[in-house]
């Protein structure tokens, strides 16, 4: 019986391989398998998933580097100007 379970799941693991390898030349199939993996998430399994006070934390890094970032580029452009 084990045996039998090993062999489905070779025989799995080799059809999804070929499956696979049939649609590398073929974008519009490879875009369609990749967007059928996809699983929509609901709000509450996004709440969940979620740390907000972490993605807050991140949000508020890249506002400062944004911002840092545009003053050394106005910088830049007044030194270039001379």
């Amino acid at each position: 019986m084990k045996e039998d379970k090993q062999a489905m799941d070779t025989n799995s693991s080799a059809d999804h391989v070929d499956e696979y390898l049939q649609t590398l030349g073929n974008e519009g199939a490879r875009e369609l398998r990749y967007y059928s993996q996809e699983q929509p998430f609901s709000s509450d399994e996004m709440t969940r998933l979620v740390n907000e006070e972490r993605l807050n934390e991140l949000l508020a890094q890249s506002d400062a580097f944004l911002s840092n970032l545009n003053g050394e580029l106005k910088d830049f452009d007044k030194s270039t100007d001379n």
